[in-house]
């Protein structure tokens, strides 16, 4: 698909960035759009080398291709982002004193923009008629959102977040093209968490962020996602629960987990990336227990083993499908870390398995994360490292060739 996007002078125009490269990625041919006020924040050659493409702001470039009207032709789907208040207004009026105003007019395409400004400008009634006037038009806006702005400011006016922007973007323009689509998937997020009575239970400090990541990615890229949701903040889990192309399905213990992600065995692919509580107690008590009567005010509880799902989900494995698992480990160092990973990848056998280095510091509760993804036989396949969309990303591409080489 030939993606047009437009590039405004906001702060928010680093986000837009990585935008582009999600374009890309999904197979898309992305041409960068700025205006001079955009080339502020983020500079020419990083629109060049993320769209692998020749950029400029001026009508007068290009002159024999008639460029100011052939990239609003040629588009399949436009996209400004961030949209500030003065873009949003030049849209309305139909001014066209640059490339990005000129192509805007001679397009047919859908049209999606993301405002980003401050609160006041955003809630000025000149923008709200602007706003209301562009989308009689048909114009598609995606936020802005309430958070965080420039200079300590706080409300809404924060531009949405890139992949947010391209779900809705490629829906307008007919739905997601990438390289999972057509596949069935089903990722498994969160920490399960095992009672002990109605008021504690044993569980782990799994945030669910990296498994909502694997899902995120999975749909981006045009697979049809059930994500199955042990313990996981709503704040995390919200961008899912919004998106088009992911069905959330929540589950509370190890059982409850297991029994939600075989009524989907039908799957091509099974992601378990949740934090499955190894042990359970035998028995639940129906009331509080309480620390009367007890030595020294002690409570002992009876553990019993919790099923091992991705082992019966390899058992069960049918034909074409592929099972990948995650296994968080507390390794002094990198050779320990792969020699955990080899043995446990023998006992599985899952198709994949994600080594994730976790620690007071680090895997859980936190934005980046590290894995070492070895195959059956203890082969590593990637390392990466970075955020835990980074690392999503890099286990699809793993994912994609061992279905390859099958």
């Amino acid at each position: 698909m030939f993606v047009v996007v437009g590039v405004t002078g906001g702060i928010a125009a680093y986000k837009t960035v990585q935008l582009v490269r999600l374009l890309v990625k999904t197979g898309h041919e992305v041409h960068v759009v700025p205006t001079d006020d955009a080339l502020r924040f983020v500079g020419t050659p990083t629109w060049e080398a993320i769209s692998r493409h020749p950029v400029t702001t001026s009508v007068h470039d290009d002159v024999a291709r008639v460029r100011h009207v052939a990239l609003g032709q040629a588009a399949d789907l436009m996209i400004v982002a961030p949209a500030t208040a003065n873009t949003l207004a030049k849209m309305t009026a139909g001014l066209a004193d640059d490339l990005l105003g000129t192509t805007l007019l001679a397009t047919t395409a859908p049209v999606v923009v993301a405002p980003a400004m401050h609160t006041e400008m955003w809630r000025h009634p000149a923008t709200a008629h602007n706003m209301a006037t562009l989308r009689e038009r048909g114009v598609i806006v995606v936020g802005p959102e309430e958070g965080e702005l420039t200079g300590g400011d706080s409300g809404p006016g924060r531009m949405s977040e890139p992949e947010t922007i391209l779900d809705v973007a490629l829906a307008a323009a007919g739905g997601p093209r990438g390289d999972l689509s057509g596949l069935r998937v089903v990722v498994s997020a969160g920490g399960t968490r095992e009672p002990i009575d109605p008021v504690r239970y044993i569980g782990n400090r799994s945030s669910g962020r990296q498994g909502v990541a694997v899902a995120l990615a999975a749909a981006h890229r045009g697979a049809e996602v059930v994500l199955v949701a042990a313990h996981v903040d709503d704040g995390v889990l919200a961008e899912a629960s919004a998106h088009p192309g992911v069905r959330v399905v929540r589950a509370g213990t190890a059982a409850e987990l297991g029994a939600a992600v075989r009524a989907h065995t039908d799957a091509d692919v099974i992601v378990m990336a949740a934090a499955v509580a190894d042990y359970r107690v035998a028995e639940v008590s129906e009331l509080k227990r309480s620390k009367e009567g007890a030595s020294d005010g002690a409570i002992t509880l009876d553990l019993v083993e919790n099923e091992d799902i991705l082992a019966s989900l390899v058992k069960g494995k049918r034909g074409g499908q592929t099972v990948v698992g995650f296994a968080a480990e507390t390794p002094g160092d990198g050779e320990t870390l792969l020699d955990r990973g080899r043995r446990k990848a023998a006992r599985k056998g899952a198709d994949l398995l994600a080594l994730n280095e976790v620690g007071w510091a680090k895997g859980f509760e936190a934005s980046d994360n590290a894995v070492t993804v070895v195959d059956a036989v203890g082969t590593v396949v990637i390392e990466r490292r970075g955020t835990k969309r980074d690392v999503a990303e890099a286990l699809w591409d793993a994912v994609l060739t061992v279905r390859q080489n099958k």
